[in-house]
């Protein structure tokens, strides 16, 4: 049970950090200013829910597309790990992750009608980092049983769901967070990313590698 309800919190704060809602919610703002309240929250309605879908179907067929493309869980890790330890660098100094949203894509997302789609479900909220932990999250899961599958399958929608409330509610939130904590904040989780990524790296390379790891 400790371990399930450390893989859990593992995963929780995996998803969260590279989801990273307030980051999501200033963006959204940003796209969205010009727009009528009512159209403003069909945006993040509709986004929210196709980055759901692209969370949950990575969710269900990633391991499949690895088997697929004759890719190893443990360089799937590994690889997965480096994605990952690059955004984290990105967010500790306070740049933009381009696996996130390229400036070109941010440019033509402020003047296009829907922005619900792109930029901000694929690559703002559902881009190449957050499907890598979908999948590196699903495959840590055959150590832990039925549970922990059933566990990332919830914790998809949940953090989805906290994604939806601060883009409903950006405008608040940007009244009591200016660029300066958000730069701050962002640091933090970098840190916090990186060192996930460094342990989903140092995973794949024990099982890959036993004996230079040390893991007999």
């Amino acid at each position: 049970m400790a371990d399930l309800l450390t893989f859990g919190l593992l995963s929780l704060s995996s998803l969260l950090i590279i989801v990273n809602p307030l980051a999501v919610a200033l963006i959204y703002v940003s796209l969205t200013d010009t727009m009528e309240k009512a159209d403003r929250l069909k945006v993040a309605y509709d986004a929210n829910r196709v980055a759901l879908f692209v969370m949950l179907t990575f969710a269900i067929a990633g391991g499949l597309i690895l088997q697929l493309f004759g890719i190893s869980l443990e360089a799937f890790r590994v690889a997965g790990g480096i994605l990952l330890f690059g955004i984290g660098m990105e967010m500790v100094y306070a740049k933009t992750s381009r696996t996130k949203m390229t400036a070109t894509e941010k440019y033509e997302g402020i003047d296009t009608d829907d922005v619900s789609i792109v930029p901000l479900a694929v690559p703002m909220i559902s881009g190449p980092g957050t499907i890598t932990t979908v999948i590196v999250l699903m495959n840590e899961a055959t150590d832990f049983g039925i549970y922990a599958y059933a566990l990332v399958f919830f914790l998809c929608p949940f953090v989805i769901g906290i994604n939806y409330y601060m883009m409903k509610n950006a405008d608040i939130i940007t009244k009591y967070i200016g660029p300066r904590e958000y730069r701050v904040i962002g640091r933090l989780m970098g840190i916090l990313l990186i060192a996930i990524a460094v342990q989903f790296v140092i995973t794949g390379l024990r099982t890959a590698f036993p004996i230079l790891i040390g893991g007999l």
